[in-house]
């Protein structure tokens, strides 16, 4: 079945208890910098610091008591793992998270403070998946997937369906993409309440396989990622492709040194600490400027996990 606006609702009642209601933020000097009126919503302040939360929060919650207590498991690179490994310790279930080998050490770090059991794997998607169903087949506990899992996508749209109630209108939307799970989410929410608004996902140059995809007309997988935005590296899932062509979403490309400057941007004028794969909106935004001007401009920043030891600027 399609995932609907219903099921945000019943995402967004469902998380109400564990979530956080994220701030919306402004920048009169980013306005003047991007020609139009950005509203900021910020996930960075969401628990584990990303967006991530509310998708694993409500996949582990929907579960039927008899399986949930058999545990969780997904693989990740750091965000939707410690979301996991969180959402687990609220229900107080087991979560088992495989990581690649060369995953940002502080999120890695994150996914152990929360309580899972890490696993670790060569860095390729075969491998993660064939690790994660294993430990599936051993344990009985459930695959969360990172995106492709419809009670992800229904939970990450909850951010879209609070930016919108708050601001009543927006013109237009703009998310991140990697996976697809943000943006599909975001996008089926915007779309049900703002039938015409214009909604586009944010991609590093590096690691374009939606822009590919939707130019193609077919999904684009054998993409090699190299982009300073670690969390946008994921392959784009079928499901996810599918919603960017049901929702009309179009991809606007940074490269990373935009992506770098965007991320100081946002720092010194919002004064809030985000990841390069949220700057990624702020980057598209100021490359793509006609896309934007003089409307009210919906951005999603979709976390602020950075290793401080490795701040782009600093080398």
């Amino acid at each position: 079945m399609p995932i609907t606006i219903a099921d945000i609702e019943l995402a967004a009642a469902r998380i109400a208890r564990y979530a956080h209601l994220t701030p919306i933020m402004r920048a009169s000097s980013l306005d003047e910098l991007a020609g139009c009126e950005l509203q900021f919503k910020c996930e960075n302040f969401q628990r584990v610091g990303a967006f991530k939360f509310r998708g694993a929060c409500n996949a582990v919650w929907a579960l039927e008591e008899s399986v949930a207590k058999r545990g969780v498991v997904t693989h990740s690179s750091g965000n939707h793992g410690a979301a996991l490994a969180l959402a687990a310790r609220t229900r107080g279930i087991p979560a088992h998270v495989v990581v690649p080998e060369g995953a940002v050490a502080t999120k890695v770090a994150a996914i152990e403070r929360y309580g899972a059991s890490v696993h670790r794997c060569a860095p390729t998607l075969a491998a993660r998946d064939a690790m994660a169903a294993q430990i599936e087949r051993d344990t009985g506990a459930t695959l969360i997937h990172p995106y492709t899992d419809e009670r992800v996508i229904a939970g990450q749209g909850t951010a879209a369906v609070e930016l919108i109630r708050t601001l009543k209108t927006l013109d237009v939307l703009v998310a991140p993409i990697g996976g697809g799970g943000l943006i599909g989410g975001s996008a089926i929410a915007a779309r049900a309440l703002l039938p015409q608004i214009h909604i586009f996902a944010a991609e590093p140059e590096g690691a374009a396989e939606a822009h590919a995809s939707l130019q193609r007309g077919a999904r684009v997988t054998d993409v090699v990622p190299d982009t300073v935005a670690d969390g946008l590296r994921a392959t784009l899932g079928e499901i996810n492709f599918g919603l960017l062509r049901e929702h009309a979403v179009q991809t606007l490309l940074a490269s990373d040194a935009e992506i770098v400057a965007a991320m100081r941007l946002i720092w010194e004028r919002l004064k809030i600490v985000v990841e390069p794969s949220s700057a990624v909106t702020l980057a598209a935004v100021l490359r793509h400027r006609e896309h934007f001007a003089g409307k009210r401009v919906g951005v999603i920043l979709s976390g602020g996990n950075v290793d401080l030891d490795q701040l782009p600027w600093c080398h």
